[in-house]
């Protein structure tokens, strides 16, 4: 009997690795043959390739036979740390900002005007592994810009750099930065003209860089296979799938990643015409796109949960004091795991926490110059895909309890979704969706449609 063809997708997160066994050919495209997840070896002494390799080995030897392929998404080593310098904090910085978050980058900081020695030291501090640098429309201003690009040439940090702003001056921006010998990649600009975000270039570029001069570098392992199987930052491939999800056909998409240290919540939604005329931004809405929640989390961001639902008026009193003391026990012991049924109703509130407010600041409508921005409208998403341990391994009963206020919570300021298709991605297949969705996006239609449960 012939072996389909199966490609393996694996995500080497920071904790755990994950592999997916895909057949990607045939009447059964998209039939998942065997998963696994191991700890990621990462650390003092040890080799990332460790724990993919095991990770690789066990989907084989259940898959039978050998993959055509493997390829790789990563956030390990702390994923992809980018910092943006732009020309006004509210144009073109802001519109820097929301196109790494896109590209699956941390945006460890952000600048606006020209910079000076102090603010050069500032973002070498933040030590970034990408320098996103943008500033003006085409055709605009350009004098930021390449005050910018001649600091940053002679004083900024010696990592590479994406120029993606005014495309009149990119020549003599890219010829500055590469003259003091940095690596640079140019592409169109982020924001062509005011109102109107085009991510798709930069976001093109920092995956380019991300993957063949910042994966090496990150002192993961030995030499350049890993770098050669990785195909970019997890958060990127993870946006990448919930895409090529709406495309396929079933609407607009919601998911949901509450993890141990961030809430990631990824949007693929259709604007409404007629709102969008009513409101014009300054810099539009990314209607594709994701926002990280850096304070919000299971584990290491538990004491932020708390925090946050507290300024948010979903708690008070005696239940915001009991939740703190709750979350100070998983922040100190981030490996603490859930014994009693107590326990495991704890962790459903603080998921149920996180998911509200990261939802909240995902769509509601933001602060802008002139006070119109109408925010995301969800109300018409079909599909609701909720990621992350909590909600993979929750009793009925809790997840019900964890995902309802994604349709019930009014009192964000925005328009939630109305009877959506609910689903839990619990074979963790939207990585490896977009890992496939370019080259076999068949394969990725099928392996979705399969793979996620409905609550």
């Amino acid at each position: 009997m012939t072996r389909p063809a199966y490609v393996v997708c694996a995500d080497t997160g920071s904790t755990f690795t994950k592999a997916a066994a895909v057949v990607v050919d045939g009447p059964d495209a998209g039939r998942l043959l065997a998963t696994t997840a191991v700890p990621t070896t990462v650390g003092p002494g040890l080799d990332v390739l460790t724990g993919l390799d095991d990770a690789v080995a066990r989907v084989v030897a259940d898959a039978g036979g050998a993959p055509s392929e493997v390829r790789v998404c990563s956030s390990a080593g702390g994923g992809l740390r980018l910092a943006v310098v732009g020309y006004e904090r509210v144009v073109t910085a802001e519109a820097g900002a929301r196109v790494g978050l896109s590209a699956g980058a941390k945006v460890v900081h952000v600048s606006s005007g020209p910079l000076d020695r102090p603010g050069v030291a500032a973002l070498a501090e933040a030590r970034p592994d990408v320098v996103l640098l943008v500033g003006g429309t085409d055709g605009g201003d350009s004098e930021v810009l390449r005050h910018n690009a001649a600091k940053l040439a002679t004083s900024g940090p010696r990592v590479p750099y994406v120029v993606a702003g005014n495309v009149d001056a990119r020549d003599d921006v890219v010829a500055a930065l590469e003259a003091r010998r940095r690596t640079v990649v140019a592409c169109a600009n982020v924001l062509p003209r005011i109102g109107v975000l085009d991510p798709r270039p930069a976001r093109a570029a920092i995956r380019d860089v991300f993957v063949h001069h910042v994966i090496g570098g990150k002192g993961l392992t030995k030499g350049p296979r890993f770098a050669r199987l990785v195909h970019g930052a997890t958060p990127d491939l993870v946006l990448a799938g919930v895409e090529h999800y709406a495309d396929s056909g079933v609407g607009d998409v919601l998911l949901v990643d509450v993890g141990g240290a961030t809430t990631d919540v990824y949007s693929a939604l259709t604007p409404d015409a007629e709102e969008s005329s009513l409101h014009r931004e300054v810099v539009e809405v990314l209607w594709r796109g994701r926002t990280v929640e850096g304070d919000l989390g299971m584990r290491w961001s538990a004491t932020g949960v708390a925090d946050a639902a507290l300024a948010e008026k979903l708690v008070a009193g005696a239940e915001h004091d009991e939740i703190e003391v709750a979350a100070q026990l998983r922040h100190d012991d981030p490996g603490w795991l859930p014994a009693t049924a107590a326990d495991r109703a704890m962790d459903a509130r603080i998921a149920t926490l996180a998911l509200t407010v990261a939802l909240r600041r995902h769509a509601r409508p933001a602060e802008t110059v002139d006070g119109r921005t109408p925010g995301r409208d969800l109300s018409h998403v079909s599909v609701v895909v909720a990621s992350g341990g909590v909600f993979r391994h929750a009793a009925p009963d809790l997840l019900a309890e964890m995902l309802a206020p994604v349709t019930t919570d009014h009192a964000g300021g925005w328009k939630v979704p109305v009877r959506p298709r609910i689903t839990v991605d619990r074979r963790y297949v939207m990585a490896a969706a977009g890992l496939l969705a370019r080259d076999h996006p068949g394969a990725a239609t099928g392996l979705l449609a399969d793979a996620l449960a409905d609550v």
